[in-house]
């Protein structure tokens, strides 16, 4: 790929939250380029470069995978719903409706992680298990009635 379709495929992954600038994608090529993980392909018409990984390349993005895939294993625990996998494949255009509030309820919650941890944060941890607890039941009972 080139630089340019990294980067409109980065912002496509992404459901166009990230959209990286030539000033992010470029210096990261040049870095992967210097360490050996891709090479740079001959230019076709229009001058156009292109990049594609090498082995060493290829065994780094195992490497990343790898420990992308621990991670989201460890973080389970959080809901898959969070992370994509749980939403409704027969309607993937709904998929994405959903995914935006699911994240921001992820997000709420991994800031309120310091906040909470103070000695004082007693009175706000019942609330936000409240909230929680609300919220459980409420999708609880949306599911009964749906089954």
């Amino acid at each position: 790929m080139s630089g340019s379709e990294i980067m409109s495929e980065i912002e496509r992954e992404s459901f166009g939250r990230w959209k990286p600038s030539p000033g992010s994608i470029y210096p990261l090529l040049a870095w992967l380029q210097d360490n050996g993980y891709i090479k740079e392909q001959p230019a076709e018409e229009g001058g156009i470069k292109r990049y594609a990984l090498t082995d060493q390349g290829k065994a780094f993005l195992n490497e990343e995978t790898e420990l992308k895939e621990g991670i989201r294993r460890r973080m389970e625990f959080l809901a898959p719903a969070f992370f994509g996998g749980f939403w409704p494949m027969r309607q993937p255009e709904r998929k994405r409706e959903l995914m935006e509030p699911a994240r921001r309820l992820a997000r709420a919650i991994m800031d309120l992680r310091v906040p909470l941890e103070e000695e004082t944060a007693d009175q706000a941890l019942k609330e936000v298990e409240a909230i929680l607890n609300g919220a459980a039941e409420k999708i609880e009972e949306l599911n009964k009635r749906l089954k």
